[in-house]
């Protein structure tokens, strides 16, 4: 399965997992959810997943490093300010809280399941990659970074 690592980038991932979840209602029938609040919760959580995606990428930017989740190797530094001091992986967070609002938008538990597909998928397949790419780049560096900063939260 190495075959998929770093190749497919998360936002297309997160597009094709999006319209699976769009999907799944006309699946789950009855168990459709009504809740009235529904597009308020959706509109905090995609506001609250993009601006700390986009604090993310900002942060790359200031650094001058690459944000192409596909070639982790030619990071030219450790970012670990910002955004990066409480989760190593903030753009990947955001696309995680836009999911979320898009199933709570949907009001179906079902299209939830879609999102815990995301996060196994990107832990595998974009994550860990990426983590070996860091760490052959920035050595010790990464590893004491690593142990102060969670992952995903």
């Amino acid at each position: 399965m190495s075959a998929l690592e770093l190749k497919v980038p998360p936002p297309i991932v997160t597009v094709v997992l999006a319209f699976l979840m769009w999907l799944t209602p006309a699946a789950a029938g009855l168990l459709q959810m009504p809740y009235p609040a529904r597009v308020l919760c959706a509109i905090v959580l995609v506001c609250a997943g993009q601006g700390i995606g986009i604090a993310g990428l900002v942060a790359f930017r200031r650094a001058k490093t690459t944000v192409s989740p596909v070639k982790a190797s030619s990071a030219s530094s450790l970012v670990v300010q910002g955004v990066y001091r409480h989760t190593r992986n903030p753009m990947y967070v955001g696309f995680v809280l836009t999911l979320l609002a898009w199933a709570v938008f949907l009001a179906n538990p079902l299209a939830i399941l879609w999102v815990a597909v995301y996060v196994l998928y990107i832990t595998r397949f974009q994550i860990i990659p990426e983590e070996r790419a860091l760490a052959s780049l920035f050595g010790p560096e990464y590893e004491a970074y690593k142990r102060r900063v969670r992952r995903w939260v």
